[in-house]
C-alpha cells in the first residue's frame, strides 16, 4: 500500500516535470524559428536594408524625373528638352544625328 502511493506520487511528479519540459521546449523552438522568432528578425532586418536601398534609388529616380519635367514647364522652357521630347514622340531624326539600331530582346 505504501509502495503504491509512493510510486503514484513519483509518477505524478515525473509527469508534471515532463509536461513542463515539453512546454519549455515548445516555446524555446518557437522563439527561435517562429513567425516572430530570431530567424524571422534577421530576415526582417535584411528586408529592411533591401527596401531602404530601393527607396533611395526611387527617390533619386523621382528627383531626376521632377528635374526633367521642370525643364518642360511653360514659364522656363528649355529648347533642347523640347527638341528631345518632340523627336522622341514623332520618331524624327535629324540627318546629322547618329542613330544606333538595336534588336529587340
Amino acid at each position: 500500500m505504501v509502495s503504491r502511493r509512493r510510486l503514484k506520487s513519483f509518477l505524478t511528479g515525473l509527469a508534471l516535470y515532463m509536461m513542463a519540459a515539453g512546454m519549455v521546449g515548445y516555446f524555446g523552438v518557437n522563439a527561435y524559428t517562429g513567425k516572430y522568432g530570431l530567424n524571422a528578425r534577421q530576415e526582417l532586418d535584411q528586408e529592411i536594408i533591401a527596401l531602404t536601398a530601393e527607396l533611395a534609388r526611387l527617390k533619386k529616380e523621382r528627383s531626376e524625373g521632377e528635374q526633367r519635367v521642370s525643364l518642360l514647364r511653360s514659364d522656363r522652357l528649355d529648347p533642347d528638352m523640347l527638341d528631345e521630347r518632340a523627336r522622341f514622340q514623332l520618331d524624327y531624326a535629324n540627318p546629322h544625328d547618329l542613330v544606333r539600331m538595336t534588336a529587340p530582346n
